[in-house]
């Protein structure tokens, strides 16, 4: 924890206007109002503040325990089963580089209650990102769980009755499933390992290297009862839609596609290289139909990383739209509408994802130059952001972005605890934290 920086009397404080200020990020707050507001690293922005009237941190624990490697993977889907009994995890060992294509990974069912875990299958389809997109069906939240693996060079999808120990191989691997269980939309994993090796698969087969935007590959639309399985966007379709120029040439990937709560529209990010230093990529926002028409440009080619949706109208991103500045917006599907959410609050990208009743949004943070990852609820009725707790970054995982380990905070079905991946010096384990006194307050 470093010192705060010393009052400047010639400095006016944001809120009341008294002198004596100490800049904080964006804001000067004069010693009163420092008393109100608190922050673990004030040089950070006015997203490390929280009300210092509650308390700074809630207790959280391990539910894994090295020396191997445990985490979930991504923030979009609950590890937790249908009862609230039992947790998903993948374990691996602590490599500090991507998989290679013959490392395998395991897949637990954890009791949190015993510690005990039981593995129940292996998979060559991972990575330190996403996992192998492991999770409970959600048709079936008590019995069957989805991930994805390789067979014969192909990755391919899984459906895994834990209670027969049955195992049903889909045609493609899995990116996302739609909340009524019904369906699954894939990318290709081996492109993706190719434009950007942090969320692909290695060991798979990318038909079509050398052509930037094929006709033949894109959103793919898997039927989980049937696996039946077809193109229902083509890359060349999303190249076509009304293209920058810095697109020209460049070679296309989608990713992040995720269904709209009630399954019937889905986000994807269109995402090409960009040259020079900064961010290396471009970004589109695009929503669509599951059956791939009515295709929708939300948001451009400047800025767009993560995001959520509220409800099948409305988008949460961490976004640039055209006229604004970097931060959370509220999107409306299929218009040009867009607000600003949490502004001055919320102001560092992050993994954000709405509770299960709409009302909370829950996001973390990068690690800061005090190696510091933040965690944060905000109270989209009373406009007030909660912190949750920093945690240490290591130090041996700087500079490793492939094989980083973000927090991925992540809601229970309840929305009374939160699960993260919790990274350590020599692994990162699954951790808890009972979110209850906040959110059912």
């Amino acid at each position: 924890m470093h010192a705060a920086p010393a009052p400047d009397p010639t400095a006016r404080c944001t809120r009341c206007g008294k002198p004596d200020a100490v800049r904080m990020g964006d804001c000067l707050l004069c010693p009163e109002c420092i008393q109100i507001r608190g922050s673990c690293c004030l040089e950070f922005g006015a997203d490390d503040l929280w009300e210092a009237s509650e308390p700074a941190t809630l207790p959280w624990q391990l539910v894994t325990r090295g020396p191997r490697s445990h985490f979930f993977g991504y923030y979009d889907k609950p590890p937790w089963s249908g009862d609230g009994t039992r947790m998903l995890c993948v374990e691996a060992e602590e490599t500090r580089r991507l998989p290679g294509p013959d490392e395998a990974a395991r897949i637990q069912v954890i009791d949190p209650a015993s510690g005990i875990a039981e593995t129940v299958a292996e998979t060559l389809a991972w990575n330190w990102q996403q996992g192998c997109m492991l999770q409970w069906h959600p048709a079936d939240a008590d019995r069957a769980i989805l991930y994805n693996d390789r067979v014969d060079g192909r990755h391919v999808g899984v459906v895994h009755d834990l209670a027969t120990g049955t195992r049903r191989h889909l045609p493609r691997s899995l990116y996302n499933v739609s909340p009524d269980g019904r369906r699954a939309v894939s990318v290709s994993h081996a492109r993706l390992a190719r434009g950007r090796p942090l969320v692909g698969y290695a060991g798979g087969a990318d038909r079509s290297t050398e052509i930037p935007a094929p006709d033949d590959d894109g959103l793919w639309m898997i039927d989980l009862a049937t696996g039946s399985c077809r193109l229902v966007l083509s890359l060349a379709e999303l190249a076509a839609f009304d293209p920058p120029p810095s697109m020209a040439g460049r070679p296309l990937r989608i990713e992040h596609p995720t269904f709209a709560p009630d399954s019937r529209r889905l986000f994807l990010l269109l995402r090409w290289p960009r040259p020079g230093s900064g961010r290396p990529f471009h970004d589109r926002l695009f929503t669509v139909n599951a059956d791939g028409s009515d295709l929708h440009l939300l948001c451009g080619d400047d800025l767009v990383s993560h995001f959520d949706w509220r409800d099948p109208d409305h988008l949460l991103a961490w976004a640039r739209p055209a006229g604004g500045e970097d931060g959370f917006w509220l999107f409306r599907d299929r218009t040009s509408e867009v607000e600003p959410v949490a502004p001055g609050i919320l102001t560092r990208d992050g993994h954000c994802s709405y509770s299960p009743d709409r009302r909370f949004i829950l996001t973390d943070t990068y690690p800061d130059a005090q190696r510091c990852q933040n965690l944060w609820i905000y109270d989209t009725r009373r406009q007030a952001a909660r912190h949750l707790g920093a945690f240490s970054y290591p130090a041996g995982l700087r500079g490793l972005g492939a094989v980083r380990c973000d927090l991925h905070p992540r809601w229970d079905r309840t929305g009374g605890r939160i699960c993260f991946d919790c990274p350590g010096e020599a692994d990162r384990q699954l951790a808890v934290m009972d979110v209850s006194a906040i959110t059912r307050a």
